[in-house]
């Protein structure tokens, strides 16, 4: 029986890097979407050539693709990417960054007393230390229903990025004086009804189950939806505000910058325009 010969150069090949704990510590995962280890940590590998270049694609970073491969590619442990919970993306991300790069980035930031720029280096190994995922078991409770929530799935929010991406080149183009006032008001009802369904899907998506008064649970997401559509905007706006509070939850922790120039510190976001940050090793 004729066998594979052994690449000599196997040993070389990338190894983890770094061993990671998701925020969600593998909640909220789709089916067959995750193998967690017993550590709750998964390996973390340093990206390929192959990565690099599949993250300076811009249709792929659009549609969602290149993230999705590389966090495969690096991430051995998840097997569809498609399915992870909102709340790991950009957690996994920093994690594979650190792994092909180490664990400080340089970046320039503008003083917000002096308006001097500086360089500086980010830690982004306390970046991952200081990331929370928000409080999902805290139900939405109104008119004596419980309204449980849950991260999307990276899938949904790609989707809903593209179209909310779509929409805001639609109304630009509306707002362009060349266009028949016919023509724009009929492009306008059409990209506000896409709107309306975009945020009915964004709430629908977002709720694990309503449960009602008898204590019965509802899960069926056309239910759900049939429920947003004919409930008082109140109700919806309550769900909204919570969903508003777990983005803050969830957010990225800010670091904290000294400015050389007038001896001021301030906060300063970590941006994730994906393309940059895997741009550079430092």
């Amino acid at each position: 029986m004729d066998t594979k010969p052994i690449n000599p150069l196997s040993k070389h090949f990338r190894r983890p890097e770094i061993y990671f704990r998701l925020p969600s510590a593998g909640r909220y995962w789709g089916e067959n979407s995750l193998d967690l280890p017993v550590t709750g940590e998964i390996p973390i590998f340093p990206m390929t050539n192959a990565d690099e270049i599949t993250l300076k694609t811009p249709d792929a970073l659009i549609n969602g693709s290149a993230i999705v491969n590389v966090i495969q590619s690096c991430c051995p442990n998840i097997t569809d990417a498609w399915k992870m919970p909102s709340v790991d993306v950009d957690a996994t991300l920093i994690a594979i960054r650190v792994a092909s790069y180490g664990t400080n980035m340089a970046v320039t930031s503008k003083c917000p007393h002096c308006g001097e720029e500086h360089d500086y280096e980010v830690d982004l190994s306390k970046t991952l230390e200081n990331i929370k995922c928000p409080d999902f078991d805290r139900t939405v409770d109104y008119n004596g229903l419980k309204i449980k929530l849950r991260p999307q799935e990276y899938f949904s929010l790609t989707k809903t990025n593209i179209v909310q991406f779509e929409e805001q080149k639609i109304m630009q183009t509306l707002n362009s004086a060349e266009i028949d006032e016919e023509v724009r008001s009929v492009r306008l009802k059409e990209s506000m009804k896409k709107l309306l369904d975009l945020n009915e899907k964004l709430l629908v998506d977002s709720t694990e189950y309503i449960e009602t008064e008898d204590g019965s649970r509802v899960k069926d997401p056309q239910f759900i939806a049939e429920y947003y559509r004919n409930a008082e905007s109140k109700a919806t706006k309550v769900v909204e505000d919570r969903m508003s509070e777990i983005a803050v939850e969830g957010a990225l922790p800010p670091s904290r910058m000294n400015c050389s120039s007038c001896d001021q510190t301030y906060e300063m976001p970590l941006e994730f325009d994906y393309a940059r940050f895997f741009g550079t090793g430092s």
